[in-house]
């Protein structure tokens, strides 16, 4: 079995290593949601990373769920990810950009007044928070099916954007209670129409979203991230022959299109999570899960035990920008401060201390 050092290739990238850099929100892009001087600091400190997937980023103005993300749909938004890219690539690493739209996920506070769109008329659970605190997620405006060919070209503009910017690629967000995920979920996808209903019809608008982009930039730039049955902010799926059905049917839409990557949020060692890798038939991405601190030890046991191919790692990364190096050598590591995980300035972001500080 591969050690978590040794090199993979996926596709046109060579890693140096298995190690990955998992999607991590921090709400530090501006008002217009333009990634500034900060985000180039870390992610070029963080180019160690046999690959950075970028936070969730979304492809239109409607898209944004959460106070200062950023996007890629504007042109100051492209500049602010060449940036980025540029710094990244200086200093020897890869890094795509995760496209996500929000869906119901959203208040319009956060979007300069925008509407919050969905599958169904359904709101979301819980709260959002804005800048005046936190308020209840509004009920979303059900989206016409005659409108998801738009959804669909404003992930591929996003996807050539994101080429345009100097980044390697994107990964398709079709996890953790966003839009796409809401589509897949019957909790959240109460359609009686082509998009909803069966297996087939909740995969519809996924797999019609990956395939465009892939066609618009290349399967070889693209991966995917997908959470079966995470059951996280109402996007519930509850019937697990219901879940196999649904993910079958969307893995089986994706395999033909050689993807760069599929990577799955859930338990590496479930069944189903292993016969999805199996069907995928490319390079998997995994961790041990949503909530859970991802050590070295079980990093390493994923690969000892042919669950993955590579391994997602988020709040270390997020601590120890030379992650990889500090794991290489058995080194200490700094300990994520969660009261400045999303929102704020340097602190928390870019000054935590590097081995050699």
């Amino acid at each position: 079995m591969p050690d978590l050092f040794d090199s993979l290739t996926v596709k046109s990238w060579e890693l140096p290593h298995r190690l990955v850099m998992a999607p991590l929100t921090r709400n530090r892009a501006d008002g217009d949601g333009v990634p500034g001087d900060l985000a180039v600091e870390y992610y070029s400190q963080r180019a160690g990373a046999g690959l950075i997937i970028t936070e969730g980023t979304q492809p239109s103005a409607v898209g944004q769920g959460y106070l200062n993300t950023p996007g890629l749909h504007s042109p100051e938004q492209v500049a602010g990810w060449r940036r980025v890219a540029d710094a990244v690539h200086a200093k020897g690493g890869r890094i795509v950009a995760q496209l996500m739209h929000a869906g119901r996920v959203a208040h319009p506070d956060n979007k300069h007044g925008l509407e919050t769109v969905a599958p169904s008329p359904l709101a979301a659970p819980n709260q959002m928070f804005t800048a005046d605190g936190m308020k209840p997620h509004p009920v979303p405006r059900a989206l016409a099916a005659d409108e998801l060919p738009a959804v669909v070209a404003e992930f591929v503009s996003a996807a050539r954007n994101a080429v345009e910017a100097g980044l390697d690629g994107v990964e398709v967000h079709a996890a953790n209670g966003y839009l796409l995920h809401q589509f897949l979920a019957p909790g959240s996808n109460h359609r009686e129409d082509e998009y909803g209903g069966s297996p087939d019809n909740r995969a519809r608008l996924t797999l019609e979203v990956t395939r465009a982009v892939a066609e618009a930039i290349g399967p070889e730039r693209v991966g995917i991230r997908i959470s079966p049955a995470h059951n996280i902010q109402g996007a519930t799926e509850d019937d697990p022959a219901d879940v196999e059905a649904t993910y079958s049917t969307l893995i089986a839409g994706l395999a033909p299109l050689g993807l760069a990557y599929l990577s799955i949020l859930a338990d590496p060692r479930a069944d189903l999570t292993q016969r999805l890798r199996k069907d995928f038939g490319g390079v998997v991405i995994l961790n041990d899960g949503f909530g859970e601190i991802t050590t070295r030890e079980k990093a390493q046991a994923i690969l000892d035990d042919d669950l993955a191919d590579a391994v997602a790692v988020g709040r270390l990364f997020l601590a120890n920008p030379d992650l990889p190096r500090r794991w290489e050598t058995g080194a200490e590591l700094n300990e994520p401060n969660p009261d400045t995980f999303y929102g704020g300035g340097a602190e928390g972001y870019t000054d935590y201390p590097f081995l050699e500080d």
